[in-house]
């Protein structure tokens, strides 16, 4: 009977987990290139209760008897499905489609990733750049900082599906500019590390990143501009996942209970 509280109390606490990922990810639904996050369970050690392998008359038996010890969180996985086109009146917002991460330079020189292409154009002390809304600069196809120009009317820019951004003249001449938005790819895009404020970080799981436009073997990705990528969490789906959530929990919970009156009544027997 301890055993069934112990055991119970695993369920309890993975079922808590379960929710608390739910619940972050009812609470990104509108965060842009935010991807569901999926936790998965596995099982704990079994204890074996039946040392004999063979019956009275010496025979093997098909099968043993082994009770498991419960439950625990085996990881919690990004899905990188593709999200929602949403229109988007900001100049310089971008939506990937493909399997492609925007790189961009953190403030300690190291490189993150990210869907939200949600743009803006910094004026600073080299003229203008392309960064985040955290003001963290947008990279290049070539890993340098997208910059342009003090003098740059911005309203000029344009971009095509690939990432080039090109300019228009006083004469109405569109010219490349020669600078390219990077995308990158990775082998196992779910090993990337989370570090908030919706950037990854690499980790030996991902595997280094892979440049688009640099490796012939990638599937290069379109760079939407005037287009933000929407959440990749369905309402309806975390609405019935938290309530087989709930269930679990309850049963873990009756499950503890039923144990400790099955205590109780033990404790009760008198000779």
């Amino acid at each position: 009977m301890m055993r069934s509280l112990w055991t119970a109390a695993t369920g309890m606490k993975t079922q808590q987990t379960s929710l608390d990922n739910l619940s972050h990810n009812l609470a990104n639904i509108n965060t842009t290139g935010y991807k569901k996050e999926r936790i998965e369970f596995e099982s704990l050690l079994y204890q074996t209760i039946q040392q004999r392998t063979t019956d009275h008359e010496g025979k093997p038996k098909p099968i043993t008897a082994q009770v498991g010890l419960g439950v625990r969180v085996a990881a919690i996985s990004t899905e990188f499905t593709q999200g929602r086109f949403l229109d988007s009146t900001g100049a310089f917002d971008f939506a990937i489609e493909g399997e492609g991460f925007f790189m961009v330079q953190m403030p300690d020189g190291s490189t993150a990733y990210t869907r939200n292409g949600n743009f803006l154009v910094a004026v600073d002390s080299s003229g203008l750049t392309l960064t985040t809304a955290n003001g963290y600069a947008v990279l290049d196809s070539n890993g340098q900082p997208i910059t342009f120009p003090a003098d740059t009317d911005t309203t000029r820019l344009t971009f095509d599906e690939w990432g080039n951004i090109f300019y228009r003249d006083n004469d109405g001449v569109v010219g490349p500019m020669g600078i390219r938005i990077g995308a990158t790819q990775f082998n196992n895009p779910s090993g990337l590390r989370k570090i908030g404020d919706s950037y990854f970080a690499v980790t030996p799981a991902s595997g280094e990143p892979r440049v688009e436009g640099q490796d012939a073997s990638l599937k290069v990705s379109k760079i939407k501009n005037g287009y933000l990528e929407g959440s990749s969490v369905e309402a309806v789906d975390e609405m019935v996942d938290m309530i087989v959530t709930q269930r679990a929990y309850e049963m873990n919970s009756k499950a503890i209970q039923a144990s400790g009156e099955m205590l109780q009544l033990a404790n009760n027997l008198r000779s």
